[in-house]
């Protein structure tokens, strides 16, 4: 049988882009993340460097590593990311087995809402915890009201420990989101099996379940560490006394202080800790599979 003849003007269309280098093809959007991303990123670098007095001169690092203001920062931020991202573990795996595994009314619904609270900002979160629990929020006021007290019991909202509770309502979905997926393709036939040869709820998750759902933790929970390390937000709406973290510290310096070169020296610190937890991140999610 013979070929179908290609049309003129396909085929000077298919040299032209044979003619045409491949880099060339790639330029424009390497120009525009370098123009919008790295060029901006750059002056940062550059101004860390800068000192008000002149010159170029990396001062301004040794005068913030040494600082007891960084090293605060720098733990907690660790901490903070680290705790909100075991809380979120715990808490999303939890929730993500009642919605997949326990019929109730609105199970959809719920789960539709996941999707629905990932685009909510962090500061809407912390402000409906402060409607909850903040020194003249709902709680302090139903306790005052009940007992005739100066002030409500519920203070923690503007101390570690009520950022912790922020980042973790707002982060969860962030693990759930991924969970609800791998669980909806667990065979639920291997659950029905395990049941009836006697095992318990609490062995069907730990031998059945868990070993589905570790793809979807550790890709999860790498997520979170990284937002949670960047979070400005949350910290910042709380009103926490003495919580600062290094996005904290970075506004702090350059906007309180005008310290420029300081902010930019957290800045760089903050950047190169998230890529390299990006990294990571990216490196468990292949190895996992997720």
């Amino acid at each position: 049988m013979a070929s179908a003849a290609v049309p003129a003007p396909a085929k000077a269309v298919t040299g032209a882009r044979t003619a045409i280098p491949s880099w060339v093809w790639a330029l424009p959007p390497v120009v525009v993340l370098g123009m919008v991303f790295l060029y901006p990123l750059g002056l940062v670098v550059q101004q860390s460097f800068r000192p008000d007095t002149g010159g170029t001169s990396a001062r301004a690092y040794g005068d913030v590593f040494a600082s007891t203001a960084f090293r605060e920062a720098l733990g907690t931020t660790v901490w903070l990311a680290l705790g909100s991202t075991v809380g979120c573990l715990v808490l999303g795996f939890a929730l993500a087995l009642v919605i997949a595994f326990v019929p109730f009314p609105g199970g959809k619904a719920v789960a539709r809402f996941i999707d629905v609270f990932l685009s909510f900002p962090s500061f809407l979160i912390t402000l409906a915890l402060l409607f909850v629990y903040g020194t003249v929020g709902m709680a302090n006021g139903l306790w005052t009201g009940a007992t005739g007290a100066a002030e409500g019991p519920f203070q923690f909202l503007t101390t570690p420990w009520g950022v912790l509770l922020a980042e973790i309502t707002y982060f969860t979905p962030f693990v759930m989101r991924p969970l609800l997926a791998a669980f909806s393709g667990i065979d639920t036939g291997q659950l029905e099996v395990a049941s009836s040869l006697g095992a318990r709820p609490a062995r069907i998750v730990r031998q059945v379940i868990l070993p589905e759902a570790l793809p979807a933790l550790a890709s999860g929970g790498s997520l979170v560490l990284v937002l949670c390390l960047n979070e400005f937000g949350i910290v910042l709406f709380t009103g926490a006394k003495g919580v600062t973290t290094l996005p904290m510290l970075v506004y702090g310096k350059a906007i309180l202080e005008s310290d420029y070169p300081g902010a930019c020296v957290v800045a760089v610190v903050n950047v190169l800790i998230s890529v390299g937890l990006y990294g990571l991140y990216r490196v468990v999610s292949r190895r996992v599979g997720a």
